[in-house]
């Protein structure tokens, strides 16, 4: 069974850090390019980071870009999105996602094949 488990979320203060983990099973972790999303209460969801399968080649939307670090660990399976200068705006369901191949670029939204069930963040102002 394919799973991707988010943790890592919770409430913390404008300027503060987060650290969100996507732990996988159930597929080969080193074959896909993991991503994150976000999507906060009446807006769409949108991509925040994604890190390749094989070069380790990273992308980050603007708003994030300095603030944010992804990072994957295949001998644990694990993703990891570092998150410093939170800002209220940042206050989201995060959600990672796994889509085979893509060893050295990212996906578009519409190719992953896996999701998982999203962990809350909360920034306070």
């Amino acid at each position: 069974e394919v799973q991707l488990v988010e943790s890592g979320g919770g409430l913390v203060q404008a300027g503060g850090s987060l650290r969100l983990s996507c732990a996988s099973s159930g597929f080969t972790f080193d074959d896909y390019a993991i991503g994150w999303f976000r999507q906060a209460p009446g807006k769409e969801r949108e991509g925040v980071s994604c890190i390749a399968s094989t070069d380790g080649s990273t992308y980050y939307a603007d708003f994030v870009k300095g603030r944010f670090t992804i990072s994957r660990d295949n001998a644990k399976n694990t993703v990891y999105l570092q998150m410093h200068s939170l800002k209220p705006e940042d206050t989201a369901v995060y959600y990672c996602a796994a889509a085979r191949g893509y060893g050295s670029s990212c996906p578009d939204p519409d190719e992953y094949d896996y999701w998982g069930q999203g962990t809350q963040v909360t920034v306070s102002s």
